[in-house]
């Protein structure tokens, strides 16, 4: 192997590590939910909650590990809540989103249509954490999904893509580096500010007509930054920074998706805009 392939693959090894921050602790599998009352095909939406929720996990996550606070959490207050697994690569269990993000917004445009299907309802919600808060926009913009969800909820959404910190501007300086990734992850490589992927899906506006976008950021993100690139532009947008609504929270990428229940309340205020409250430090406690 040439010298450089050897600096090569543990660069492409490290971009992974800074990516993991999304990975849960959890290691439940991946191929079936808990019992804890989500991913139940035979639950109707209420009169009340009258749209389906589909949570949309981020790179490295899965259908459960991402989900095993939220889900509980919205299936308490009455939704029917569904997740999916997404962007599979060959040979590699549990690890998912890793897959070209284009491909993994056609699994989603299938998963939307089972999960309708299913309820019997016109339209689903969509809440994504990382990866799973921008991928929805591919299906929505280019797959016909704006016909079928009603809202998408984005926690730490990599919108615009990730520089990590700065890290990914050495790419140039590897040679081959940037087809390794787009060769193994291209997952990974989708997300990197500035490649094809977003430079497609972000063309002509960052929304389209008829969807409800929340996007909630922390300040403290370390994987998608700088962090402020989350925001959407749009007339039917409400970009939500963290720290606005609670000083004291310091959730960084990985908890305001897994764990923050200030997050979670702003996540449940965006899905019933009709009867929000106020999110504040003490929504830790709702």
């Amino acid at each position: 192997m040439l010298p450089w392939k050897r600096v090569l693959r543990p660069l492409a090894a490290l971009l992974l590590t800074a990516a993991v921050a999304t990975v849960p602790a959890a290691t439940a599998h991946a191929a079936t939910a808990p019992t804890s009352g989500w991913n139940d095909y035979s639950c109707k939406p209420s009169a009340a909650h009258p749209r389906p929720v589909v949570l949309v996990h981020g790179t490295f996550g899965n259908s459960v590990d991402n989900w095993l606070v939220l889900a509980p959490y919205l299936k308490d207050r009455g939704y029917c809540v569904f997740s999916l697994d997404y962007g599979q690569l060959p040979g590699v269990p549990l690890f998912y989103g890793l897959g070209p993000i284009d491909k993994s917004a056609e699994q989603l445009a299938a998963y939307v249509d089972k999960v309708l299907a299913a309820t019997g309802a016109a339209k689903a919600d969509l809440v994504g954490h990382s990866q799973g808060g921008m991928m929805p926009r591919y299906y929505l913009k280019f797959l016909g999904g704006a016909a079928k969800v009603n809202a998408l909820v984005a926690l730490a959404p990599d919108n615009h893509g990730t520089d990590l910190n700065g890290f990914t501007n050495l790419l140039p300086y590897f040679p081959g580096a940037e087809d390794l990734l787009n060769a193994t992850t291209p997952g990974l490589a989708d997300q990197i500010t500035g490649s094809a992927f977003l430079t497609k899906l972000n063309a002509g506006g960052d929304t389209v007509p008829g969807v409800h976008y929340t996007v909630i950021a922390t300040q403290y993100d370390e994987v998608v930054t700088p962090w402020r690139t989350q925001y959407l532009s749009g007339s039917d947008v409400h970009n939500v920074h963290l720290q606005d609504l609670c000083p004291l929270d310091l959730a960084e990428h990985l908890a305001i998706g897994l764990t923050d229940r200030i997050a979670f309340h702003e996540v449940a205020n965006a899905l019933d805009p009709a009867h929000a409250t106020a999110t504040t430090c003490a929504s830790v406690f709702s």
